[in-house]
């Protein structure tokens, strides 16, 4: 028998419901952002986050029926609930698990609490191919960067993690030095370093200039806060210079691409030539990034190793409840919904 699952996501800025069929059918998926209205302030006001998310979550609910085409209630549709619990914004959290707590008593389901960054893992289970275990893990979102080997579902050994700012913080910082955008700044600077690449002769290959922190360490730890202090440099002597020109910022996004992507890529192929996984998952919203999944791919295809390689589509990588609800049958744990409760600093392992 099919089992389907209610999952709910409100971490962060985005609202999300979805229904997943035994961890790797998705069957219906809404998701509703704020980051609008966080362009305007530079950065996600966490009390904006939480009153937008509470304004969106029965609207996402009533979408996510609609989307099904369910004639009776969605209730009688689904066999459990999943819903993140952390880590997070607590503000936003407890818009997503009072929710769901009050679905699971009202509707008498079983709900099942799920860590955010673990189930960004479970965004791979989307596919004909299924992940094998031993798998190598790389998270790379705004807040994490953690390298992780996952010996089987709830299994993990934490093998390394960022000492300072995250890979995506990195970029969003980047981007709001280079005057990119105040927020979300991944995207504005992967366009800004594709229009550089546009204007230079194919054969030309650009000469780096930006730091690579921790690159060559004996460890799985990064580091970014170096990078960024770097970036800033070179804008304050663009200014002072009046050099400060459109063409500038593209070079310059374009090397912080390459030093961000340089280091993870660094990093897990060393991993994996080290642990030798059958698989290699990469999750988290930087996943979405181009260039790191072409490196990732290069160096993977060219290590010649059987292990398997999985990338979520980028619709899946951004925070969604697909992989929530993915997460929960995989690893299904159900608790009582009084024994429920949200934790903005709950640790990955």
């Amino acid at each position: 028998m099919p089992m389907r699952i209610l999952a709910i996501e409100t971490s962060c800025d985005e609202t999300s419901a979805a229904v997943v069929e035994n961890g790797s059918r998705l069957l219906g998926n809404v998701v509703a952002s704020s980051s609008g209205m966080h362009q305007k302030t530079g950065g996600v006001i966490p009390e904006i986050a939480a009153r937008e998310q509470l304004r969106c979550i029965i609207p996402i609910l009533d979408q996510l029926q609609n989307d099904l085409q369910i004639k009776n209630r969605i209730n009688e549709y689904i066999d459990a609930l999943a819903v993140t619990v952390g880590p997070g914004l607590i503000g936003s959290l407890l818009v997503g698990v009072e929710t769901a707590k009050t679905l699971s008593y009202v509707w008498n389901k079983p709900l099942v609490p799920i860590n955010h960054l673990i189930a960004h893992l479970y965004a791979n289970w989307f596919s004909d191919i299924q992940p094998e275990f031993p798998a190598l893990c790389l998270i790379v979102s705004g807040g994490h960067t953690e390298i992780i080997l996952m010996q089987n579902h709830g299994r993990f050994k934490h093998l390394g993690q960022t000492r300072d700012d995250a890979a995506g913080e990195a970029f969003d910082k980047s981007a709001r030095l280079l005057g990119l955008t105040p927020y979300n700044g991944g995207p504005a600077i992967a366009m800004s370093a594709e229009e550089y690449l546009g204007q230079l002769p194919k054969t030309y290959l650009p000469t780096p200039f930006l730091p690579r922190p921790m690159i060559n360490t004996n460890d799985f730890d990064f580091s970014f806060s170096g990078l960024k202090t770097a970036v800033l440099k070179e804008v304050e002597g663009l200014k002072i210079n009046n050099l400060f020109t459109k063409k500038n910022i593209q070079r310059i996004s374009y090397e912080v691409q390459e030093a961000i992507t340089d280091c993870l890529t660094a990093k897990i192929i060393k991993a994996v030539k080290q642990y030798q996984p059958k698989s290699l998952l990469i999750a988290g919203g930087v996943a979405a990034n181009n260039r790191l999944r072409e490196k990732i791919k290069f160096k993977i295809e060219n290590l010649k190793l059987k292990t398997g390689l999985f990338i979520p589509p980028p619709k899946l990588c951004t925070d969604n409840a697909s992989y929530i609800g993915a997460c929960a049958f995989y690893n299904y744990n159900p608790l009582p919904w009084q024994k429920i409760n949200a934790d903005s600093g709950l640790e990955i392992i």
